[in-house]
């Protein structure tokens, strides 16, 4: 469960980021437009939520923040 809290600071800091949690699954929404993207994960699957918080940070979700602001 550790992983959800890491999670959800990684989601609080960023605009274009929604964070959901509805009977046990975590959605998680980045992105803007056509490219949005969502991941999903049971909210004690602690690999599953780690993969999103390195997307976030480091992916694809990292590279669309990228480009946003460069333009």
């Amino acid at each position: 469960m550790k992983q959800l809290g890491n999670l959800a600071v990684v989601c609080a800091k960023k605009k274009d980021v929604l964070l959901q949690i509805h009977n046990g699954v975590v959605s998680v929404h980045y992105g803007a437009g056509p490219t949005r993207e969502t991941a999903t994960a049971k909210w004690d699957d602690d690999a599953a939520i780690s993969a999103i918080v390195y997307e976030l940070n480091f992916g694809k979700g990292a590279e669309q923040r990228k480009e946003r602001e460069a333009a």
